[in-house]
């Protein structure tokens, strides 16, 4: 069976065990519903709101279930991460409530609140820093990898890293939990999942296909980032230049060794949406739904609004969104909604 197949990082038990783990302590955010998007869609939508998870997006749930499995001796050195904004912030405030250094490597065009929100989580604790980088001209890994090295800290990457994996599931996990007991055990159809590195979409399609084995998964990229859809017709990792998008927690270069097998085996395939159909979507979301959401957190549903090319015909069933974050500075928020 595959549950237990020895080529993937996780499996469902790794999800289990992540979701006790996080009990407690990360939000069950909730899943939303808004009869003007099922109109406008035809279908059954259900967004799973992890912009309103601690710290503002989903990346909690897996940064939490790394460091909370440390030992005494990875604790006292601590924690390095490097990331675009939303692990960088994780990270910092995983570490935070579990008393563990870190030293955080983020891109010197960030998004200047998510820098300021990682620095605002190692507020007050001893042997935190935000170091940044460039990331159209340096490599972000090797820097992190040197760092590591140098103070005998771990190194917790952003996507490729089972326990990271293991944790982005939960968010699956309940959405289709969630689904079941507002429809009184009705089944999720599809679920569109945004994809960078691809942690959460493996994640969810580890927890989804082993609840639903007749269920769909879709993920989604910014069209000037189409690494894995790339990676998955030609059957091998793609690596490409960092893609310029507003979408900055999808501006990778290629999805992990450990998220693409996973990815390869019980994803349907990945779609792509202009940074437009992402500013639509995001202004909609304010408009009628009444909350903030950030362009990468906006992937999965710009794909269902725009009816992205290569998605089938989702009219007529139940169909699971996941909104990956809400961490956007407020007035360039209102820049890209109002312009």
């Amino acid at each position: 069976m595959w549950l237990t197949d020895p080529l993937l990082a996780i499996d469902f038990r790794d999800i289990e065990a992540a979701a006790k783990r996080l009990q407690g302590v990360a939000h069950r955010t909730p899943v939303l519903t808004s009869r003007i998007a099922n109109a406008r869609c035809g279908a059954d939508i259900y967004f799973k709101a992890e912009s309103f998870q601690r710290m503002g997006a989903f990346k909690f749930r897996g940064a939490y279930n790394a460091l909370a499995q440390f030992s005494p001796d990875q604790r006292s050195a601590g924690v390095v991460a490097f990331s675009s904004g939303n692990h960088a912030q994780a990270i910092a405030y995983a570490a935070r409530l579990l008393g563990i250094p870190n030293v955080i490597i983020m891109p010197q065009d960030a998004p200047i609140s998510k820098i300021n929100a990682t620095r605002g989580y190692q507020e007050n604790q001893k042997d935190c820093e935000v170091l940044l980088y460039d990331r159209y001209s340096q490599d972000r890994e090797e820097i992190s990898r040197r760092l590591a090295d140098e103070r005998g800290m771990t190194l917790i990457p952003p996507f490729n890293h089972p326990d990271i994996m293991a944790g982005q599931g939960t968010a699956a996990l309940e959405l289709i939990e969630q689904v079941e007991e507002l429809t009184d055990g009705g089944a999720l159809d599809s679920m569109l999942v945004c994809v960078g590195g691809g942690g959460l979409l493996a994640g969810s399609a580890v927890a989804a296909k082993h609840l639903s084995a007749s269920i769909e998964l879709w993920g989604v990229e910014p069209e000037a980032g189409n690494d894995v859809q790339q990676s998955l017709s030609q059957g091998k990792i793609v690596s490409i230049d960092t893609p310029k998008t507003i979408a900055d927690g999808a501006q990778t270069q290629q999805c992990g060794s450990l998220t693409f097998p996973i990815i390869q085996r019980f994803v349907q395939g990945v779609v792509t949406v202009s940074d437009l159909a992402l500013i639509d979507t995001m202004r909609w979301m304010a408009e009628r739904m009444k909350i903030i959401i950030e362009p990468t957190g906006a992937l999965g549903a710009a794909a269902l609004f725009s009816q992205a090319n290569g998605l089938p015909d989702m009219r007529g069933k139940k169909i699971g969104v996941i909104l990956s974050g809400g961490n956007i500075d407020i007035r360039y928020f209102s820049q890209l909604v109002s312009g």
